[in-house]
């Protein structure tokens, strides 16, 4: 069984700056695709990045790009999530996932952290 541990969310100002660790208990090049989504209440989970592991490809949704960087820590199996230039709209639980189909729709990953919450005040 696959577990995804993520931590790192807080509450920052508009503008702050925030990084977010998702932790996989295993290789995470056993698993094609780990990605971090989003989830504001009353909103729909959207997909923000994601780190396709047979290529070590990394993708941002176009809201985040040039803010969101992903970059990871091979030898401890964890994904990071570096955010800058926070906004007040992107408050909401934080999480990452791993599946098997590379893609930044929640639908098809079947394992899923318990996500973390980050707060962006204005």
């Amino acid at each position: 069984q696959l577990r995804l541990v993520e931590s790192g969310g807080d509450s920052v100002q508009a503008g702050g700056s925030l990084r977010l660790s998702c932790t996989v208990s295993r290789n995470m090049y056993t698993v094609n695709s780990i990605g971090w989504f989003r989830q504001a209440p009353g909103k729909e989970r959207e997909g923000v990045a994601r780190l396709d592991t047979p290529s070590d490809y990394y993708y941002y949704t176009a809201s985040v790009k040039g803010r969101f960087t992903l970059s990871q820590d091979t030898a401890k199996d964890i994904l990071y999530l570096h955010m800058n230039n926070l906004q007040p709209e992107e408050t909401a639980m934080y999480y990452c996932a791993a599946g098997s189909i590379a893609t930044l729709d929640p639908t098809p990953y079947s394992y899923w952290g318990q996500g973390t919450q980050v707060t962006v005040s204005s």
